[in-house]
């Protein structure tokens, strides 16, 4: 009988959390060990389908760069990357949209709707979803000059059609984003997968923007995980970018963040992923377990 009272005084716990959140739009960006150990792909699944049905409204963009290289180096091709982002030729494009709208897209809609969700895979072409343009990355040459360089199709976000993801969303299904973007030539464009999250979220105006990641959060020490910094106010952002505490593949994910603030997102959180039903456990708990960043 204890465990039984135990179990609904989690659910009580959880009911306020329930009510605040009901019907409001929920952007999960999917990425990292979570979407390479088989059961916490099972537990990411479990908790976008359980929002489900206590009346939120998840919307899951997803990543795949470790898939893509993965496929490349099978096909006997190098990866090569500039300031983080893949040097996408055009055999490059077409397999990281292989690989992206298709293995990795439908296996997580798969997934979902074997949990008992009804998910619907898209990617950036579908109703013009995501349009973009060329990206042009800016470098420091062997002289110390700024120069431009061509890293062929990776694109920038120019628009986002979010009227097929509300056209989902109000008839019960689950929209599954792959991060590509089209041109007005119908040129397919590669973009980071965070800068995706975070450009939908805004242009949803959803209530969260959740990015699973490897790490416990922002840390003040990124060699020790107890430097959590759980609250961070956005105008907090460009001194912890200076002091090196945000950089690499963290400064992607609180960008995306900043944009979905700048839009009028309620509030962003960065948490770790490799813990099972991390995304619960962030939503429906007072203190959450990752880096919440906010307005201010």
């Amino acid at each position: 009988m204890r465990t039984l009272i135990e179990k609904a005084d989690v659910l009580i716990e959880a009911l306020p959390y329930i009510r605040t959140f009901y019907g409001k739009t929920i952007v999960v960006k999917y990425g990292g060990k979570a979407m390479e150990d088989e059961a916490l792909k099972h537990s990411v699944m479990q908790d976008i389908v359980l929002m489900k049905y206590v009346g939120m409204s998840p919307v899951v963009v997803h990543g795949g760069g470790p898939q893509i290289s993965e496929l490349m180096k099978r096909l006997g091709k190098e990866a090569k990357f500039i300031q983080g982002l893949r040097v996408t030729d055009r055999e490059t494009v077409d397999i990281a949209e292989m690989v992206l709208a298709g293995t990795i897209n439908k296996e997580i809609v798969s997934l979902i709707n074997q949990h008992g969700g009804k998910a619907v895979g898209l990617c950036g072409k579908d109703a013009n979803l995501i349009q973009a343009q060329k990206h042009f990355a800016k470098v420091t040459s062997d002289t110390g000059e700024q120069i431009v360089a061509d890293i062929g199709f990776v694109g920038d976000i120019t628009n986002v059609n979010p009227k097929i993801i509300q056209v989902l969303e109000a008839e019960g299904f689950i929209p599954v984003i792959a991060p590509s973007g089209v041109g007005e030539d119908g040129q397919t464009y590669n973009i980071n997968a965070d800068t995706v999250a975070g450009e939908i979220a805004a242009a949803l105006r959803a209530e969260k923007l959740i990015i699973l990641t490897d790490t416990r959060g922002i840390l003040r020490d990124k060699n020790d995980e107890g430097s959590l910094i759980p609250t961070l106010e956005s105008s907090e952002v460009e001194e912890l970018v200076q002091s090196g505490i945000i950089d690499t593949g963290m400064l992607p994910k609180v960008e995306a963040c900043i944009t979905a603030l700048n839009a009028g997102v309620e509030k962003t959180h960065i948490i770790d992923g490799r813990i099972s039903h991390s995304i619960l456990l962030e939503i429906f708990t007072e203190r959450g377990i990752g880096t919440e960043i906010i307005s201010g």
